[in-house]
């Protein structure tokens, strides 16, 4: 959408153009997001035609095609149109006057939605939001999330001097940078041997807000790869566990132990410690907004909430994790590898590119009675090392601290990696995009307009 918008604003002739964007609407205690879902570009000399008061404005047919099929999905209006400048863009005095005379009615029409407008320079964006009658906002920023994200201001923010624990990362991204990473929300899913690392990195980074969801406690076949575990967190008397119930001891959850460890590295982030599962409605409600997930939890479950996280609500989202292939028979080890996934919205889907398994979707989806009687076979535990894991979660952790922060020009060509010990160089993996897809086309940017596919009956909008 946004090369769509920014070839037909900016096409090399320095004029003006305009176009309309349909947002969803998502609004939690972080604030209010719209979430781009549909692009309407206006034509220049039919759509987009000289003022009468201003110097260029959309037709009232346009207008009116693009506000009824707004209001038809539940989606915002955006006007959008360019102004020839750089880092800084604002609208102008007949901008404003045309948002006064024409917004009320668009807002009756809409019957919900704000109404509001956009002006892009080729640098930076600004909103005028008029969310009723009497009540507007200014846009904080706009985001391009994509192959290369894009944080975009009204003009460059100033930045203030960050804490001096971070200063030898300042260095390499500047202190615009640790504002950013302060004010980000991220999330992960799953808090054992990969999500805890990820944890570990993030918070030493000094993300401002983490999200870390998992059901499960401690056991001590955990411990040597849960960052921060410690053997008191464990049940210190399991040969006695009727003593255990008796004084109330049970192993620590694995998202309690995330919390110390982040605490640890940053007495001031904001920290939710969800013991929960992501395929309940009551968790995913957590996550709508964030601006990054990691996914380190591999049930097709979770694979396929996350995916359809990704793409509803415009998230960038790394799965990773780390795969030992062995001879069930013989034992003789046959692959080993650590992969990194980036699911970038509209462009890269574990479901396009067959990630999600239908048939152990419906194995998940049954009781532990349900599996006995059906005579599901048990999986074998798979092998888990500490430095597999840190493999994967390392490099997911780099691309997102350099696509985040603009630090360098990202490939434009999205690339799914496999590192394995014995290769010097890693196995890249080109996903494939199916225009059709049943997830990521139907789902993209709808945000709440669409049901996450959570489990059973707690489906939530």
């Amino acid at each position: 959408m946004a090369t769509s918008l920014e070839n037909h604003l900016f096409p090399g002739d320095e004029g003006e153009h305009g176009a309309v964007i349909g947002a969803a609407v998502v609004e939690t205690d972080r604030g209010s997001r719209l979430l781009g879902h549909r692009l309407f570009l206006a034509a220049d000399g039919i759509d987009y035609v000289p003022g009468v008061r201003g110097h260029r404005m959309l037709t009232a047919e346009f207008v009116r095609r693009c506000a009824l099929a707004c209001a038809d999905e539940g989606l915002a209006y955006l006007a959008v149109h360019n102004h020839q400048s750089n880092d800084c863009v604002g609208f102008s005095e007949d901008d404003m006057d045309s948002h006064e005379r024409g917004y009320p009615a668009l807002i009756d029409i809409l019957d919900g939605p704000p109404v509001g407008a956009l002006v892009l320079g080729k640098r930076a964006i600004a909103g005028d939001i008029w969310i009723s009658h009497d009540r507007q906002l200014a846009l904080d920023n706009t985001v391009i999330v994509g192959r290369n994200q894009r944080i975009r201001h009204p003009s460059p923010p100033i930045s203030r001097n960050s804490d001096p624990q971070y200063d030898r990362q300042v260095r390499l991204f500047g202190d615009r940078g640790q504002e950013i990473l302060s004010a980000q929300k991220v999330a992960i899913i799953g808090a054992g041997g990969a999500g805890s690392l990820v944890n570990e990195y993030l918070s030493r980074l000094g993300v401002g807000h983490l999200v870390v969801v998992d059901d499960d406690c401690l056991d001590i076949t955990n411990n040597p790869r849960v960052v921060g575990a410690r053997l008191t967190d464990l049940n210190p008397w399991p040969w006695l566990p009727i003593l255990a119930r008796v004084f109330g001891r049970k192993p620590s959850s694995k998202v309690s132990i995330a919390e110390r460890v982040a605490r640890e590295a940053n007495p001031s982030i904001q920290f939710e410690a969800i013991d929960g599962n992501v395929v309940e409605g009551e968790v995913v409600e957590h996550l709508v907004d964030c601006d990054a997930v990691f996914l380190a939890a591999d049930t097709m479950q979770a694979r396929l909430v996350v995916n359809a996280l990704c793409h509803q609500y415009l998230i960038p989202t790394w799965q990773v994790g780390a795969k030992v292939d062995s001879n069930a028979e013989t034992g003789a080890i046959l692959d080993v590898f650590s992969v990194v996934r980036y699911l970038t919205p509209g462009e890269s889907c574990l479901w396009c590119n067959e990630l999600i398994d239908p048939g152990r979707l419906a194995e998940e989806a049954t009781s532990p009675e349900q599996r006995e009687a059906q005579r599901y076979v048990d999986e074998v535990t798979n092998p888990s090392v500490i430095t597999l894991n840190a493999v994967a979660c390392a490099h997911a952790v780099d691309q997102y601290l350099f696509r985040t922060l603009e630090i360098l020009e990202m490939p434009e060509t999205i690339c799914w990696l496999k590192y394995r010990p014995n290769d010097p160089r890693p196995t890249i993996e080109l996903p494939r995009r199916d225009e059709d897809c049943s997830e990521c086309q139907r789902r993209l940017g709808a945000g709440h307009l669409q049901p996450l596919p959570v489990r059973g009956d707690q489906t939530w909008r």
